[in-house]
């Protein structure tokens, strides 16, 4: 720590962070301010709530395009989709005007955009025209535009939110934070009550299991006492944990286990870090390149997405086949990086490299290592539910079921035997007796539960399903 460190130098920049809030925290230390030229704003409000806000932001943009002088507009959406509905509908808004309206020069921004068209926004509008930028909280703090004279804020964003009861992630649109400075703001005044003051911390909201695992790599144990800026729910820690004891990242005494440390030294979340490592286990790893571009695989999305890859490979990387086969080159780029990443990890451990050949066998039962928690079994009625919570969930794109791959109950056991357990037929139910595999808990009873011997779990477990 500092205290024990006085001559360790730790330097933070921001340009929005809280700075009283982080120099109380770094034992009251000083805080440096570059002041900066400040340009007077308006804020304005719309007379009534607006039930589509939408539709509100975009006859807001229209009328500012009309009718106010000469500056470009700014419009804040919450994600890929609404900016790409948006910007259509506003198209065929401008286009039914006729020619005699100035042109409106319609440029989206988002993190899935190729390069050079997200360099567009810095670009001046063409003279006698305006252009309207529409994206995501990143032009707030990440990026400068010049020539932004108007502001369009719904008062929105969409966050990842995390729910610790049934292990799942999920974007949510929520209120933003009422301290950005705007000139039109889409909401009635009354609503800004319901902004919170300052964002919810990340890591009040997120899955915490690649945090703990890190903190435990660094030799930090007791994580409930432990100082953080923004202590995060003891739930939240606590099924991080059970996520991580589950993976055989810790051991009984929660310390971690070796591969635990093995995995704390990838950058992924445990169960894509455990699912490379037991793939080397497995014997195997890519498979072997395609000459063709058929790309689908009955087993599952992700052998799919490996044959995708697969055959770009075997194109020599190229470009032109990335546009021949609708596939965006820069996100095939950031999977060969990210992949010799990996694999540097994987050599300085030593883990040897072993194709499988076409065996998709032993590819599924690695994800099935790392995914269990995730495993879903078939409703009778509709859909599928979760063997943890008996959440309903769909396979379908726009739903919590994507990049599936169908797995053998049997391999849930195998792969974790602490997690799952073997249904005896006959003491079930006649409705369950078709099903082959159960959780063997849902969450822990108490905070020190994960600390358990395994005699006492046993004991425990015998008593609670005997």
């Amino acid at each position: 720590t500092l205290k024990n460190r006085p001559e360790l130098r730790v330097i933070v920049t921001s340009a929005t962070l809280n700075a009283e809030k982080f120099s109380k925290y770094f034992y009251n230390c000083m805080i440096f301010t570059i002041p900066g030229q400040n340009f007077p704003v308006e804020v304005l409000y719309t007379k009534e709530p607006e039930s589509d806000y939408l539709d509100a932001a975009l006859i807001t943009v229209m009328q500012i395009h009309l009718s106010e002088p000469p500056g470009d507009i700014l419009l804040f959406l919450t994600g890929q989709e609404e900016i790409d509905t948006a910007c259509e509908i506003l198209y065929e808004r401008m286009k039914a005007l006729g020619p005699q309206v100035p042109d409106l020069v319609i440029l989206p921004v988002y993190s899935a955009l190729p390069s050079e068209m997200q360099s567009r926004i810095f670009e001046p509008a063409p003279p006698g025209s305006r252009k309207v930028v529409i994206a995501t909280n990143i032009a707030e703090t990440s990026i400068t535009i010049d020539g932004i004279y108007y502001v369009v804020d719904p008062g929105f964003v969409k966050q990842n939110a995390y729910d610790a009861k049934v292990g799942m992630d999920s974007l949510i649109v929520t209120r933003k934070q009422g301290s950005v400075l705007v000139v039109r703001v889409v909401q009635d005044p009354e609503s800004i009550n319901e902004m919170l003051p300052n964002p919810v911390p990340e890591i009040q909201r997120t899955n915490l299991a690649h945090t703990v695992l890190t903190l435990k790599a660094m030799g930090i144990n007791d994580l409930l006492h432990f100082d953080f800026m923004d202590p995060p729910p003891v739930q939240t820690l606590l099924t991080a944990l059970e996520q991580l004891y589950a993976l055989s990242a810790l051991d009984d005494e929660g310390l971690l286990t070796r591969l635990g440390r093995k995995m704390a030294e990838f950058p992924l979340e445990p169960p894509l870090s455990k699912m490379l490592i037991l793939a080397v286990d497995l014997e195997k790893q890519a498979i072997a390149d395609q000459k063709k571009a058929k790309f689908h695989q009955p087993e599952g999305d992700h052998l799919t997405l490996l044959t995708v890859y697969n055959a770009w490979k075997a194109s020599k990387f190229s470009n032109a086949w990335c546009f021949e086969n609708f596939i965006q080159g820069r996100s095939m780029k950031r999977c060969q990086d990210i992949r010799k990443q990996l694999l540097g990890i994987m050599d300085r451990y030593k883990q040897d490299i072993i194709s499988c050949g076409r065996n998709y066998n032993k590819v599924r039962r690695a994800i099935c290592g790392g995914f269990f928690r995730h495993a879903a079994k078939k409703d009778p009625q509709e859909g599928y539910k979760t063997l943890v919570e008996g959440t309903p969930v769909y396979i379908h794109p726009s739903k919590y079921m994507r990049e599936i791959t169908a797995i053998e109950p049997k391999w849930l056991t195998e792969a974790a035997p602490t997690f799952f357990k073997v249904a005896d037929a006959n003491t079930i139910s006649k409705r369950k007796r078709g099903e082959k595999i159960q959780p063997l808990y849902n969450k822990y009873e108490k905070p020190n539960e994960w600390r358990l011997s395994r005699v006492k779990r046993h004991q425990r477990v015998s008593q609670t399903f005997g």
